[in-house]
């Protein structure tokens, strides 16, 4: 198992990264959901939002490592077999992906400490609160987040269907580069 990528397939840190990070991100939603049905008094409220902001600071964590990891990495070109379109649109979905995972955890963060408190991470450390108080700050910046939350799912799900599209009907090897 090589660290880095080659010409044939993504290396066993990327492959890690991106695996993990997509179990994590389908927690947290599933986590989120759950969350959204819980009022503030249930016995399971506060340790459900503390358990959803250490993982969201994790994920953020693990996603920054891979755009770190992706500047030093060799990453397979995208397959021949694609059309000019198929790698418009891949190239796109990508970015945009990243992107959105860039913006979902600030949302959160931004959600986290409208009241102005610290994160508590695992009981591990603290993110501070960078902006002091602000009254609506949580009511808009949970909606930004769970705005963000469905375009990052809606491109998920694109982005599965092509993996699956490329490797079952067009019989290419898209998706074991990163199996």
């Amino acid at each position: 198992m090589k660290l880095k990528g080659s010409e044939h397939r993504y290396g066993i840190v990327a492959r890690a990264l991106h695996w993990g990070i997509a179990l994590l991100l389908i927690g947290l939603s599933g986590l989120g959901l759950y969350m959204a049905d819980l009022n503030y008094y249930d016995a399971n409220y506060k340790s459900s939002v503390d358990l959803h902001r250490s993982l969201g600071v994790l994920a953020a964590l693990l996603i920054t490592l891979r755009m770190i990891w992706a500047l030093f990495d060799f990453r397979p070109p995208l397959s021949t077999d694609l059309s000019s379109l198929e790698q418009r649109a891949a190239t796109l979905v990508h970015r945009s992906l990243y992107l959105l995972m860039v913006l979902l955890p600030i949302a959160g963060y931004l959600v986290s400490t409208a009241d102005g408190r610290s994160v508590d991470v695992f009981g591990l450390f603290e993110l501070p609160a960078l902006l002091p108080a602000a009254t609506g700050r949580e009511e808009w910046a949970g909606e930004l987040h769970e705005g963000l939350a469905m375009a990052l799912w809606f491109l998920l799900v694109v982005h599965v269907g092509a993996a699956f599209k490329h490797h079952f009907i067009d019989k290419g090897d898209t998706l074991k580069k990163m199996l």
